[in-house]
């Protein structure tokens, strides 16, 4: 494989030559950072909520649904970021998110439990549709390390989230984890300090109708959906399953912990690296290592034991959880006309995809086993290489 430089398509417009604006930048992967953390706390709160609301196992599911079924709505609301300024909905999104989370320990009823998952769900979408694009804006011709930045913020909230989560409702108890919501609140203060006079558009942009963002978009959306496909059958079988595995194969329910969590922490490092490489070498290649490294990780991770399974399960991590910067800043150097539009069908593509699949791994796992189940995810990931042939290439340094 030819590691020649490359660079990347850049957007028109002066904000796309501009310099990377590292303060603004990291200003809001923290807030990314502190948003998701608060999305995070359903999942290590639900066995409460089962036992306060006498929620059957169905009724608790379905509060996942509920709470992501907004993104559904992502390229609706793409548009309006791309004909309106939504500067305030960034802004305004990580204490939405906090006080509707903050809440759901003192929810007297199922039903207000899901009126409050519905607004986090709508205020997690309106934060994560324009914020990539702001991101991209502020990172000038550098938006593999924007995303890079913006996309640890969240790989970390999923780690420590939980913990959060469990450490508050240990000290306060669960009818008082409201007070949690303070931390939400002053992170949108301190992104409207911030950010009050920084534009959402790029004065290029001209937003057009969400079937014309798909024709446009069409070349860009089509292998990438493929990817997430496939990728995502290695991303259910690890991300969702993973403690479940160790636990069968080893009997050692903290063993299945800590993989887990070397899993995701391997993946912050995995993101933190791949879209600065992707700005000097070129976003196909990077996805091309990052897809051949995750199936081959996998399979040595099912077949051995021992310290290589745990070298095997660092890699893994690395290189699947690697991808999500350098699909971001693919769709942003493309959007020329509505940038937030694209970025909210990439969200929802990857929404279905991630929904879809990994009930269709659980179902495979009830039926072969999940050992059986972890070599085809690997192997069907395999597939997603041929798919990123279909990228536009990328161009040498003149």
């Amino acid at each position: 494989m030819n590691f020649k430089a490359t660079r990347i398509d850049r957007d028109e417009g002066s904000d796309a030559h501009g310099q990377f604006q590292t303060g603004k930048v990291l200003a809001l992967s923290v807030c990314h950072f502190i948003h998701d953390i608060y999305s995070s706390f359903l999942s290590p709160l639900l066995p409460l909520l089962i036992e306060k609301l006498s929620l059957s196992l169905t009724q608790a599911g379905f509060t996942s649904t509920v709470l992501q079924l907004p993104s559904l709505l992502n390229p609706m609301l793409g548009t309006l970021a791309d004909r309106i300024s939504v500067r305030y909905f960034i802004i305004l999104a990580p204490m939405i998110t906090a006080v509707s989370m903050s809440l759901i320990g003192a929810a007297p009823s199922y039903a207000v439990l899901l009126i409050l998952l519905t607004i986090a769900g709508v205020s997690v979408s309106i934060f994560h549709v324009p914020a990539p694009v702001m991101v991209a804006r502020l990172s000038g011709s550098r938006k593999g390390r924007g995303m890079s930045f913006f996309m640890t913020g969240g790989e970390l909230a999923r780690a420590v989230g939980p913990l959060a989560a469990v450490g508050v409702v240990a000290l306060v108890g669960l009818q008082r984890f409201y007070s949690v919501m303070l931390v939400g609140i002053f992170a949108s203060l301190w992104l409207f300090l911030r950010f009050r006079e920084v534009p959402i558009r790029s004065a290029s942009a001209t937003p057009t109708s969400l079937t014309g963002v798909w024709r446009e978009m069409r070349h860009i959306m089509v292998p990438l959906t493929g990817i997430l496909v496939f990728r995502g059958f290695m991303h259910a079988a690890l991300a969702t399953f993973l403690p479940t595995f160790i636990k069968l194969d080893t009997g050692n329910l903290w063993l299945a912990g800590v993989g887990l969590a070397v899993f995701e922490t391997a993946g912050v490092f995995g993101v933190m690296a791949s879209g600065s490489l992707s700005d000097r070498f070129g976003r196909r290649r990077i996805l091309m290592i990052s897809l051949l490294g995750a199936p081959f990780s996998l399979l040595l991770f099912t077949a051995t034991g021992g310290w290589i399974r745990f070298a095997a399960l660092l890699l893994v991590g690395f290189t699947l959880l690697s991808t999500t910067p350098v699909m971001l800043a693919l769709v942003q150097e493309n959007a020329r006309s509505s940038p937030s539009a694209s970025n909210g069908f990439f969200m929802m593509m990857a929404f279905i995809a991630r929904s879809a699949v990994v009930v269709v791994v659980g179902f495979v796992a009830d039926l072969i086993g999940l050992r059986t189940t972890y070599l085809i995810s690997a192997l069907l990931g395999l597939l997603a290489i041929p798919i990123v042939l279909r990228l536009p290439p990328d161009k040498p340094v003149s």
